[in-house]
Order: C-alpha cells, then structure tokens, then sequence
C-alpha cells in the first residue's frame, strides 16, 4: 500500500502546471501566475536584506482552490530560495502551514 505524503498528495490533487512568475520592485515582491492578462493566484513578499524574505500573503482565485495552485507557488519560491541562497520567515498561514507539514522544504526557513 502506498503511503501518503506531503509530495504523493500535492501529485494528487495538482491541476494542469501554472507558468509561474517572480517580480520584485523596492522591498516588495511577487510569485504569480497569469490566465488571461489577469492574476489568478499570487504569493507576495518582503525583502527584509538581501538574503531574507518575508512570505506574508497567498491568495487563488476560486477556480483554482483546492488544486495545488498555492504548492505550486510556494514551490517556485522554495526553488528560487535555493538558488539564491535566501532564507524564509512565513507569515502567511498557507505558508506556514505548508513549512510545518513537509520538511522537506524547510531548509530554506531562516532559523
């Protein structure tokens, strides 16, 4: 029998892969995808010093809800963490949530 886990799960209930795009302005910036010219799901954050974020927000729209888009999103945060070598304070309860569920992840959580 398979087991579930944090990774198994996210596979499971993951709609159609969104383009996900960064932008970064100032101290404020943005994980986002696009459908249509408009937003259909966003994490933002601010940049505390050069390597430290804060992830404060997360929002889907409706008719992704339930779908993985939110993952997907902190997904792309986490790989670009790792890239930069950035750490993460989540402030953001989907965020938060999601560092405490998987440990995998968490290595980009500053201490």
């Amino acid at each position: 029998m398979l087991r579930e886990t944090p990774a198994l799960s996210r596979v499971r209930h993951m709609t159609t892969p969104l383009e996900i795009q960064r932008t970064e302005e100032g101290h404020r910036g943005a994980w986002f995808s696009e459908r249509g010219g408009e937003r259909v799901a966003e994490m933002t954050f601010t940049r505390v010093n050069p390597g430290l974020v804060i992830i404060d927000h997360t929002e889907v729209a409706d008719s992704l809800k339930g779908q993985g888009a939110g993952r997907q999103l902190l997904d792309a945060a986490v790989k670009w963490a790792r890239e930069t070598k950035t750490k993460f304070i989540p402030v953001c309860p989907y965020a938060k949530a999601q560092f405490d569920k998987d440990p995998s992840i968490r290595d980009v959580l500053s201490t």
